[in-house]
């Protein structure tokens, strides 16, 4: 009887422990915003994104969440319009991200099936914008030196992985009480205007031919693409012609669903403890008598 009443205290504390953690998956869209897409949210040009990740719960509300997320971010000037689509440059990249995130819930999901909620944190994200050329020929960009970073003074070469600070908003609904579904858009600022490879202004086409040696002429080739446009211009802009704005830096964001998956058994071998409030309980257990 001892021994009954003693599993009857600790069951519930064991489930309550276990239904801390949860797997959160995501599907859904990956976009980016910058000098060759300057709308601030839209899914033109966007590509599939998939992530996943671990997430505790300090309290109902209260959430700390570490997760990876894989897209792919793109852009092309012949879906811009006036200067922008004579420029005619065009970029993709893959995208790695890891992040850091707290999350507030305004709802306790035990008692709700339905709750907004919000994000913000710290990522690390990892890139490497390439495009091809009219053959149809593969080239990363940042090796070709479109803007003279690394060959100019003042203009150095960037790094192709960055930080960002993740924020964003989102909708849970609790399924069951172990699965949970939502909706959720997230945006990342970046310190960085070279995601798409165009920033500041074009270098002098013979400065950057001869700096890059037997990739100089292809480098020329790619820092200015409008000589391909029927309408566009056939002569390589002068030096000091702007290329790009780099007073705003490059945004990317995740548009799409969420599956979040409770660990553990959470009922304590045997309960149907149900989350935060633990109110119920199906062991059979005596009562205690005082």
């Amino acid at each position: 009887m001892r021994k009954l009443l003693v599993w009857c205290l600790l069951l519930p504390a064991a489930g309550y422990s276990q239904s801390k953690f949860s797997l959160n998956l995501f599907g859904g869209f990956s976009s980016y915003q910058g000098d060759l897409q300057d709308k601030r949210f839209t899914l033109d040009q966007s590509n599939l994104a998939i992530g996943a990740g671990l997430q505790y719960d300090f309290t109902p509300n209260l959430a700390v969440r570490l997760g990876f997320v894989y897209g792919k971010l793109e852009a092309d000037d012949k879906q811009n319009s006036g200067l922008r689509r004579l420029r005619n440059l065009n970029f993709q990249t893959s995208l790695f991200e890891t992040h850091l995130l707290m999350q507030y819930t305004l709802f306790d999901l035990s008692e709700k099936r339905i709750s907004p909620y919000v994000f913000g944190g710290a990522a690390l994200f990892h890139f490497n914008p390439y495009t091809h050329d009219l053959n149809g020929n593969k080239y990363y960009l940042k090796p070709l030196s479109t803007e003279g970073q690394g060959i100019i003074a003042g203009r150095d070469e960037y790094s192709l992985t960055q930080f960002a600070i993740p924020f964003g908003v989102g909708v849970k609904f609790q399924v069951s009480e172990k699965v949970g579904l939502g909706f959720e858009v997230g945006l990342r600022k970046t310190f960085t205007d070279y995601i798409d490879d165009v920033s500041t202004t074009y270098v002098d086409q013979f400065q950057l031919a001869a700096a890059k040696g037997p990739m100089g002429t292809k480098a020329v080739e790619l820092a200015y693409r409008g000589d391909e446009l029927k309408e566009g211009n056939p002569v390589y802009p002068d030096a000091g012609t702007v290329r790009g704005g780099s007073k705003q830096k490059d945004w990317y964001y995740f548009t799409g669903l969420t599956l979040s998956i409770r660990l553990g058994s959470g009922n304590g071998g045997g309960s149907s403890y149900s989350g935060w409030n633990g109110r119920r309980s199906r062991l059979g257990c005596p009562p205690v008598r005082q």
